[in-house]
């Protein structure tokens, strides 16, 4: 599913520290290291990483660019 700007409806979806540990297949405690030194893109909300689905798709379409 598209929007009018041709940005997935599912790019906005809100995961949390054990979805993206799950989609990209490494250990939490990777997630938090990432998200904590800022190469990871999150945002902390209290205690809590949260990150964008598109923004995490993005950043791993970058780094296959790289190298």
């Amino acid at each position: 599913m598209h929007q009018s700007d041709g940005v997935s409806a599912t790019d906005g979806e809100i995961l949390t520290v054990m979805e993206v540990a799950r989609f990209l297949r490494v250990p939490k405690s990777t997630v938090y290291k990432l998200a904590r030194v800022g190469e990871l893109p999150a945002s902390k909300i209290g205690k809590h990483w949260r990150f964008l689905r598109g923004d995490i798709h993005s950043w791993m379409h970058s780094r296959s660019q790289q190298g």
